[in-house]
């Protein structure tokens, strides 16, 4: 190798070590590496920047949109409470997860998939109380097994397809059915799903917030009607999902003049139904957004925006304001700010009083449903020490659920047919969500995540790096040589060398690379070529110990709060355990 392979394998062994050794961001690492090859003269400038007009990255980005657009309707929890249910411990939660993403993925692009997934799955654990970190990971796994199973599962699989057609006339393979690489794919799923389930509670981290909801003092005391004729009616305080808020409890109910405290979960609910809920603020913005649920006082249907342009905010009493000592509804908040009182929180103490009945003193803390704009037109007001905009607060546009639905699913089938590109369906996708005001401009450009954009630009460079030097194919030729002529152990080499380079350059790259090799591999030994084809299917999907190798482990990664030595502790196993069933059945399935 020349000096540009040798620099290109050192750039990319440290960025892995100051993955594993420091805490430092991907984007930062990645970043600097490629900047660091472009200012050697190893990539040219298009080559460094090539990745951010790849396909795949433009994808991604796309389809954080078509995301925001499904969860600002609410749609998101429609899909929770479909396919994700209740689960009574992590391990059922891991398996709720992992069964539906392998299903999907089997059949569709899982890059749609798991971008569907993510804010679903971490709007699921803050609601369970469960662990994100312990879930992200089996996500984007399970979207991994998925793709294994079949010839659409996962553009990888297409790409080795397309290269096998393009050399029928050496190997005598046309082409490969929908379900050939099923023989050794599922197999593989189910052996690496297991593996997961089993051995994740030890392997995967358990990151919670440093400061947790139970820290927060400020105990509010809210109360909500059951809206006549929605959804909640008829069902259960527990079916309702009002049990399993965090931090939020049901204090009592008050029906036609009737209080009934100490409440049990059987409790069937009615229309015009006053809950009375005690918790903290985060917990009451998932009550504000529950369909069927609208705060007990009327003055919120009086303010000039419509509920979908109104969030929450929270506001401290100062010693100067002119209601302070004058009860809500005496000192008509709503008229004076434009703004309603939603609750109060008071030293932690419960007040035994209508919102519109409380007298306000200094040092109140008001929970207030108003248009974005009163944080900044009262950031400066004398009439309160403290405002301050609670994010992700925006009640959701129900009335746009199904037509969100419907254009997700539209994408989906879309892709599935054949009918559209990948990029082109979430681009349509994308721009319909924002026509049909599901999404507002703004919010599309805030779902965004730019980190994991410039990771997976950078990724792309690094690999074009490890190709143009020539590294990667003098690494690969010398590996596999060192088989000579076993042709089990010259299999095992070949499916080394494509996780390898899964796992620092890209799948779809690592297959291409591989390939030829592989092949002058067979003809040379004189054996069937196709055990080699499974192995390189298999190996460039394995990408289980690097949040790099695969896109849908970069997605994970910032979500699951993750670092890359988590994907190291149990991805590397499961990398081996992958690579051993898959070398000792392929042979078995095609014999050599």
């Amino acid at each position: 190798m020349g000096w540009e392979a040798w620099t290109t394998v050192g750039v990319l062994a440290f960025c892995v070590t100051v993955f594993l050794v420091t805490r430092i961001s991907a984007d930062v690492v990645f970043i600097g590496g490629a900047s660091l090859l472009l200012i050697l003269g190893i990539l040219e400038p298009h080559e460094a920047l090539s990745g951010l007009g790849q396909e795949g990255v433009v994808t991604v980005g796309v389809l954080f949109v078509v995301a925001a657009g499904v969860r600002a309707t609410g749609g998101m929890a429609w899909i929770v409470q479909n396919f994700l249910g209740r689960p009574r411990s992590i391990l059922y939660a891991q398996a709720r997860v992992m069964g539906p993403v392998a299903a999907a993925s089997a059949f569709l692009n899982n890059t749609p998939v798991v971008a569907m997934m993510i804010p679903a799955v971490s709007e699921w654990a803050r609601k369970m109380r469960l662990p994100v970190s312990r879930l992200m990971i089996p996500l984007s796994y399970a979207a991994i097994f998925g793709g294994i199973c079949t010839l659409i599962g996962t553009s990888t699989n297409l790409v080795v397809n397309g290269l096998v057609i393009s050399s029928s006339s050496e190997t005598g393979i046309e082409s490969l059915g929908m379900f050939t690489i099923a023989w050794i794919g599922l197999p593989c799923a189910l052996v690496g799903a297991a593996y997961v389930l089993l051995f994740g509670r030890w392997l995967l981290p358990d990151r919670r917030p440093a400061v947790s909801t139970t820290d927060d003092p400020r105990q509010y005391t809210v109360e909500m009607i059951v809206e006549s004729g929605g959804p909640l009616v008829g069902k259960t305080i527990e079916q309702a999902g009002l049990r399993h808020l965090p931090n939020l409890f049901l204090m009592e109910i008050e029906r036609e003049g009737e209080i009934r405290a100490a409440v049990s979960p059987k409790e069937v609910l009615a229309g015009n139904d006053r809950l009375v809920f005690v918790g903290v603020v985060d917990s009451i913005v998932e009550l504000q957004k529950m369909r069927g649920l609208n705060p007990a006082t009327d003055q919120v249907f009086k303010l000039d925006a419509p509920p979908a342009q109104r969030c929450l905010l929270e506001a401290v009493v100062s010693d100067s304001c002119p209601l302070a000592g004058v009860s809500i509804r005496e000192g008509r908040f709503r008229t004076v700010y434009n703004a309603v009182v939603i609750a109060v929180a008071r030293n932690g103490e419960r007040i035994h009083a209508k919102v519109g009945d409380i007298v306000l003193k200094p040092g109140d803390t008001l929970l207030l449903e108003a248009n974005p704009s009163f944080a900044q037109q009262h950031r400066d007001s004398r009439d309160f020490f403290l405002v301050s905009r609670i994010q992700d607060s925006e009640r959701p546009r129900y009335e746009r659920a199904w037509v969100a639905l419907v254009i997700l699913f539209g994408m989906v089938g879309a892709v599935t047919t054949g009918w559209l590109s990948m990029l082109e369906a979430s681009v349509v996708a994308a721009g319909l969500m924002i026509v049909t005001r599901c999404v507002r401009v703004s919010e599309a450009h805030r779902a965004v995540n730019w980190r994991v954009l410039l990771v997976i630009a950078a990724a792309f460079a690094m690999g074009t790096a490890m190709t143009k030097s020539g590294a990667a194919h003098t690494i690969a030729v010398e590996l596999v040589a060192l088989a000579g002529a076993n042709p089990w152990l010259a299999l095992a080499m070949v499916y080394v060398v494509t996780v390898c380079f899964t796992e620092t350059i890209t799948h779809s790259a690592a297959a291409i690379l591989v390939f030829p090799i592989a092949l002058a591999t067979a003809q040379g030994l004189n054996v069937n070529f196709m055990p080699f084809v499974a192995a390189i299917m298999i190996g460039a999907s394995a990408s289980f110990a690097s949040p790099i190798g695969y896109q849908t482990n970069l997605m994970v990664y910032g979500p699951g709060g993750y670092r890359f030595l988590d994907y190291v502790r149990i991805g590397l196993p499961l990398d081996i355990i992958m690579g051993v069933v898959a070398v000792l059945l392929a042979p078995l399935i095609w014999p050599f």
